[in-house]
């Protein structure tokens, strides 16, 4: 089979390799799309805590094509998405209900190879099947929805508040989606006036375009928060971008009494004062990865294909995935998800019964 391998800073080689064999436990999936995120693209510059050579791809989705007996009711060309974390099921995260931060978790594609191959060998158990309304391209989206749900869970939203995103990013509008859902009133703010018009589309009430050194907010965007919060503010502020100028805002954004998710990560420092955090009696909370929420993640995509499918800005087919990660490095253009399409994306898709019967692809 093909793989393509990471094989030092920013360079991939597409190499041959044995299908992996039918172990116990596992199935072989046929991987069809695997979509690519920030993390892959720090993966691939050689700025993240893991080892190169690997084989990246951790958002993907494919079929399956061969699994032993297993209690999940998945057979043969079943279409599925993979759950790429791992855990230990011991530390005091995991024994607490809490395996996404597991205090040695595991994530194929970003700490050991992963779905940029032709077939890969997979535990049953992370087997997400894809509902019949999504397609299967859209399915490799399931793992970042999940990530947003997450998001949007630990900050304990309720019907009829008022929520802020900052960020309208796919994370940021996958979290506006579900929110929206939940019968939450939400406000969108971005530096890219493209960016909120797509956050409409995905239900925000309200947006908030961003100057770049410029508080957040203004006079007027001030008031457009009064007004859809009744006068209240927002009682929740969900930070997707990772920058310290937004948490900072996040803070500023809030109401007294009012939760904070800090979902965007990076490396920059906040500046807060001491007193902002006590005087408004603010919870502050950080998300990471999902509580194995893949499978609630394609049914909310399932239930919104199209608005799903407009975070798809590029596709590129296997073979140029160098110039897929060039492109989220340049910059010289807007981009949302890419999808990669592997060699089994060209082929026609056979349902279970063909499979079974042995039909070639």
């Amino acid at each position: 089979m093909l793989i393509a391998r990471t094989t030092a800073r920013e360079t991939i080689r597409h190499e041959t390799a044995a299908e992996p064999r039918l172990e116990p436990g596992h199935a072989l999936v046929r991987i069809h799309h695997v979509t690519l995120c920030g993390t892959d693209l720090h993966i691939w510059e050689d700025d993240y805590p893991t080892e190169l050579p690997i084989v990246q791809g951790h958002e993907c989705s494919g079929i399956v094509e061969a699994i032993g007996p297993n209690g999940l009711c998945i057979q043969p060309g079943d279409r599925v998405a993979v759950s790429p974390m791992t855990y230990c099921g011991q530390c005091r995260p995991c024994r607490t209900g809490r395996p996404n931060v597991c205090s040695s978790i595991g994530c194929i594609g970003c700490y050991s190879d992963g779905a940029l191959v032709e077939v890969l060998s997979v535990p049953v158990a992370k087997l997400c099947p894809v509902p019949q309304a999504l397609p299967l391209d859209l399915a490799a989206l399931g793992e970042p929805t999940s990530i947003a749900m997450q998001a949007v869970n630990r900050g304990r939203p309720e019907a009829g508040e008022t929520a802020v995103v900052l960020g309208s990013g796919p994370i940021g509008l996958l979290a506006t989606l579900y929110l929206t859902e939940l019968g939450v009133n939400v406000v969108c703010a971005d530096t890219e006036a493209s960016r909120l018009e797509l956050a409409r589309r995905f239900g925000a009430a309200g947006t908030m375009l961003v100057t770049p050194g410029v508080g957040l907010p203004d006079a007027g965007q001030a008031a457009l928060l009064d007004r859809l919060s009744g006068g209240d503010g927002p009682a929740l502020v969900i930070e997707a971008t990772g920058v310290a100028s937004s948490f900072e805002a996040a803070v500023r954004l809030v109401a007294s009494a009012g939760r904070i998710v800090q979902v965007g990560i990076s490396p920059r420092i906040a500046m807060l004062s001491m007193k902002d955090i006590p005087f408004k009696e603010l919870d502050i909370m950080g998300s990471r990865n999902s509580l194995n929420l893949i499978p609630q993640g394609l049914e909310l995509l399932s239930r919104h294909p199209d608005l799903a499918r407009t975070l798809v800005t590029h596709r590129f087919p296997f073979g140029e995935l160098q110039q897929a990660f060039e492109l989220m490095q340049g910059r010289s253009e807007p981009v949302g998800k890419i999808v990669i399409d592997l060699p089994a994306a060209a082929a026609p898709v056979l349902g279970p019964a063909a499979v079974a019967a042995g039909v070639p692809a």
